[in-house]
């Protein structure tokens, strides 16, 4: 095809890297997996460069304290079926693809790659069909994964076509980060862009969710895979998780939002960091985080600050919203229980908190008692 590359899952063509027995170890324990025209964008003299962090092991993935899960969101508690995820009322989440086209330190995912992975991935896809068919409150599919752009063209254009059948799915989303990192999928590939053009109607809309972390991501051939996407009829938009040495610089940030916006690309999320093992060195604590996060929008314009910091825990989809000086405040964007949608949480603020559940265990061990320190729910 076309579109192929060199895929490279080895140390051994990054010298520093090859050398050194920790590493080893720690691709032992967490693959690595990267393309050769993204590690071409890395400044490998550089110890501190950004996209190395993204990508490259590092030996604080061996750090010897305990923390985090394979599964920090509890996906397994939402799996109806092997690769579908059912979790808000209008929303399933399929685990379409088990290959990426990079393998990012910080996946919370990597439950799928470890150790041999987990076998999750969607084979009965009209099983799933069916499922989605019996449930009319579902209007929006996300192909996940792994990475949906890493899938055969052929193979997304069946799934594509038979989620097309069902009349109240109107949004289907393609999670990616295949034009940061392999945006020869997209170039070289008109087959996938006549597929976008098939499929992305003025009532019913392909959305593709890219995943930029830095702004030296965002290079030629990945805006202009991002343009082709957009000229072929789907709308695009960014996430990406707040990691530390990566983007938890206010003016990092705002860069990225910047250019995002300045190619036509909304900024959509920015995530907390979840705590899967092996992403301690990744992650930036929530209130940290958020500080970073609303100076960075301070200083961009309306279009480039759209973006919303958010959290996904097993309850929902929670944003959080703001900080006094006792006070951090959370509220649902989405519950899983969505009589809950639209509330607010209320704790006392702790530093040291990466996850919602570092508040809850400081409510439950140490404060109990005390009403204030208790979740405060407002409708």
């Amino acid at each position: 095809m076309a579109h192929r590359t060199t895929f490279i899952s080895s140390t051994r063509h990054i010298p520093s890297l090859a050398e050194n027995e920790r590493i080893q170890e720690v691709v032992a324990k967490y693959p690595f997996k990267c393309t050769e025209y993204y590690l071409n964008l890395i400044d490998l003299t550089d110890p501190n460069d950004p996209l190395a962090r993204i990508v490259l092991p590092h030996e604080d993935e061996l750090q010897e304290w305990e923390w985090g899960r394979l599964d920090p969101s509890n996906e397994k508690a939402y799996t109806v079926m092997p690769g579908l995820q059912h979790k808000y009322d209008s929303t399933v989440l399929l685990l379409a693809s088990s290959n990426c086209a990079g393998l990012c330190r910080y996946c919370f995912r990597k439950r799928l790659f470890v150790d041999g992975g987990q076998p999750e991935r969607l084979e009965d896809l009209d099983g799933a069909v069916r499922y989605i068919m019996g449930h009319p409150e579902i209007t929006n599919v996300i192909l996940s994964g792994g990475d949906s752009l890493m899938l055969p063209t052929g193979y997304l254009r069946e799934l594509i076509s038979k989620l097309r059948r069902v009349p109240h799915v109107g949004i289907i989303r393609l999670g990616t980060k295949v034009p940061a990192y392999y945006p020869h999928r997209i170039l070289n590939d008109p087959d996938l862009l006549n597929l976008i053009k098939t499929y992305s109607t003025p009532t019913r809309r392909l959305y593709v969710i890219v995943h930029f972390d830095h702004p030296r991501e965002l290079t030629p051939e990945a805006i202009k895979a991002c343009s082709l996407l957009m000229e072929a009829g789907a709308l695009v938009l960014n996430q990406t998780p707040l990691i530390r040495g990566v983007n938890d610089d206010p003016q990092v940030l705002a860069e990225l939002f910047r250019k995002l916006s300045f190619a036509g690309i909304a900024p959509y999320y920015v995530f907390q960091c979840r705590p899967t093992v092996g992403n301690r060195p990744y992650a930036v604590p929530i209130e940290e985080g958020y500080q970073i996060f609303e100076t960075a929008r301070g200083l961009v314009s309306g279009l480039a600050k759209r973006a919303r910091f958010t959290m996904s825990h097993e309850k929902g989809k929670l944003e959080i919203v703001a900080l006094t000086e006792e006070q951090i405040i959370f509220k649902f964007h989405r519950a899983a229980d969505n009589k809950n949608t639209g509330k607010i949480l209320i704790y006392r603020r702790n530093p040291d908190a990466y996850w919602l559940d570092d508040y809850v265990e400081m409510v439950s061990s140490h404060y109990l008692e005390s009403e204030i320190f208790r979740p405060t729910y407002f409708v």
